[in-house]
Parts: structure tokens; C-alpha cells; sequence
């Protein structure tokens, strides 16, 4: 089977579950709260679909570890921040043309179920 023209692939995290230092009150300095992270990867998975070989994947539990980490270690004082940074290293570190970041802090607000952030970005052409 040939893939089409103009037709997209997507590897997905759905409910990425990371305990973080996160929030701007200090309280939440001293603390870990839950986050909850789904990401969206557009990227060409006819290669690794013919060969069968995680070499040739995005590897969806690399990126799982390298999130995690990265959340643990940026201490971040805003979700959007996080996002953003999250966004920026996927598409550094990963064959992905665009990247869709949801980050949600679901202890945030008492009386919702989660507040979050959801961006998208492109990687630039020059990459």
C-alpha cells in the first residue's frame, strides 16, 4: 500500500501522569502536585509500519521518560510555560513536524475537574 499524498501520521500520550513541582504560591513551591500531559506528535510512520523496528518509530516511551524528567527538573511556575517547553522538546529531539501539548493540573481548582493549557507548534523549516 502506497501512502497518500498529503496524508498525516500521529503518535499519541494520553494522560501522561507526572508528579511535579508546579504553581506560583508558595505552597506549591514546597509541594509535588499531579499533572496530567497528552501529546500529540505529527510524524511519518511508514518506515517504522514496513520494517517493524523501533529504530525507525518515535518512541513513545522515550518520550514519556524525557517528559517526565523534564517536569521534575523545570520546577515550572506556570503550565503554559511547561507546555511550551515540553513543545520545543519534542520537536528538537524527535523525527515531528508539529506537536500538540495539553498540560492539566486536575487538584488546581477544587470545584473543576482540571484546568489546562493546550498549544500547538510547528517545527520550523530550517530544522
Amino acid at each position: 500500500m502506497i501512502k497518500p499524498e498529503g496524508s498525516v501520521d500521529y503518535v499519541k500520550v494520553k494522560g501522561l501522569k507526572v508528579n511535579a513541582v508546579i504553581g506560583v504560591f508558595d505552597w506549591e513551591r514546597a509541594i509535588e502536585q499531579p499533572l496530567l500531559i497528552d501529546i500529540t506528535m505529527a510524524t511519518d510512520t511508514s518506515q517504522a509500519a514496513k520494517s517493524d523496528d523501533i529504530n525507525d518509530a518515535v518512541n513513545y516511551k522515550a518520550v514519556c521518560d524525557d517528559i517526565t524528567e523534564l517536569c521534575q527538573k523545570t520546577k515550572a511556575l506556570l503550565i503554559e510555560r511547561l507546555a511550551e517547553l515540553i513543545a520545543e522538546f519534542i520537536l528538537d529531539k524527535y523525527d515531528t513536524t508539529e506537536v500538540e501539548v495539553s498540560v492539566a493540573k486536575p487538584d488546581a481548582i477544587k470545584e473543576a475537574d482540571l484546568v489546562a493549557v493546550q498549544i500547538t507548534r510547528i517545527a520550523s523549516s530550517d530544522q
